[in-house]
């Protein structure tokens, strides 16, 4: 799958369910019952134990129609790892030509993050292929429709504030994609072994983007 093809993708799914999990153990679990959902694209971020390694085993065992991605990217280094390990999409807090520069060398789409009008124009500048405006909960979607306003050319991944309920208002407001992370695992229903819970979430945030589509 080459990166155009990876980018349709997340196009195409609208959310990227963010695990950052205290415990690696249930995230494949996790991730299954993301996909019964109907959300097929999970970002597993850097800070969980043993991401690389969840990396490669959800890569491996989820079905060819899930995106899995990395998050919490902070180096090129970070980057070649995680495609090592399977990753399909790279996710960063931060924006860096290195980590863009590094993504591409591996054909993978990079989300780097960003947050005023000059760190988004810079993002996109720079060769991102989405921009993650984060924290995106200080101002909401209309903070998506504002810098698109004079922008309109800027592809936005808002995370951050993003439920299962208002998803679609930030699709509405001109997101491309949202990154959605407690909202919808909460690592409190992970430890109950709550997925049932987990499912629902998702189908919730699937139907409030399909709604507005």
């Amino acid at each position: 799958m080459t990166r155009p093809d990876i980018i349709q993708r997340l196009l195409e799914a609208g959310a990227v369910a963010v695990l950052r999990l205290p415990d690696s153990r249930h995230t494949l679990r996790v991730a299954e019952a993301v996909a019964q959902g109907g959300i097929t694209a999970v970002e597993v971020t850097l800070t969980t134990p043993d991401a690389l390694a969840t990396i490669e085993q959800l890569a491996r065992q989820m079905p060819g129609s899930a995106l899995i991605g990395v998050g919490s990217v902070l180096n090129a280094d970070d980057v070649a790892q995680a495609a090592g390990s399977g990753a399909r999409f790279i996710v960063s807090p931060i924006t860096t030509h290195e980590i863009i520069k590094s993504a591409h060398e591996n054909d993978l789409p990079v989300i780097p993050g960003a947050l005023t009008p000059t760190e988004v124009y810079h993002a996109q500048a720079l060769g991102a292929d989405f921009v993650k405006v984060f924290p995106a909960s200080f101002w909401g979607p209309k903070y998506v429709r504002a810098l698109l306003a004079p922008m309109p050319h800027l592809r936005l991944c808002p995370t951050g504030g993003v439920t299962p309920h208002n998803a679609g208002e930030w699709i509405q407001a001109g997101a491309k994609v949202v990154g959605i992370g407690s909202a919808l695992v909460n690592p409190s229903m992970v430890a109950a072994g709550n997925y049932e819970e987990i499912t629902r979430r998702a189908r919730t945030l699937a139907r409030s983007i399909k709604a507005v589509r």
